[in-house]
């Protein structure tokens, strides 16, 4: 498998001067994916900013995993009802121009 689009978890760790644990314990959470190819494991690019935002509320609001799940959950939340507010907004729009 080519590893193009993947950034090995050791340089992410040391890059941003993060426990492997770290990343382990947000991956059992659900929280990121990894891959692991030849026993050695990547994170995915796409799971840059979103891995990034979570190392920022660990670092920087000391949140723990628990409180980050959280945070994530109430999130996606949110931008789901945004999405749906939108969409509801569009419909609207048909009817008022009417």
């Amino acid at each position: 498998m080519a590893t193009g689009n993947l950034i090995a978890t050791t340089d992410f760790c040391v890059y941003y001067n993060i426990e492997y644990t770290f990343i382990n314990s947000l991956q059992e959470a659900g929280l990121v994916q990894i891959k692991t190819v030849n026993e050695t494991t990547y994170i995915p690019e796409t799971e840059l900013q979103n891995l990034e935002r979570i190392i920022h509320l660990h670092h920087d609001l000391e949140i723990n995993v628990a409180g980050i799940e959280a945070i994530t959950h109430l999130l996606d939340r949110v931008a789901h009802m945004q999405d749906n507010i939108r969409s509801l907004r569009n419909r609207l729009r048909l009817y008022e121009d009417e």
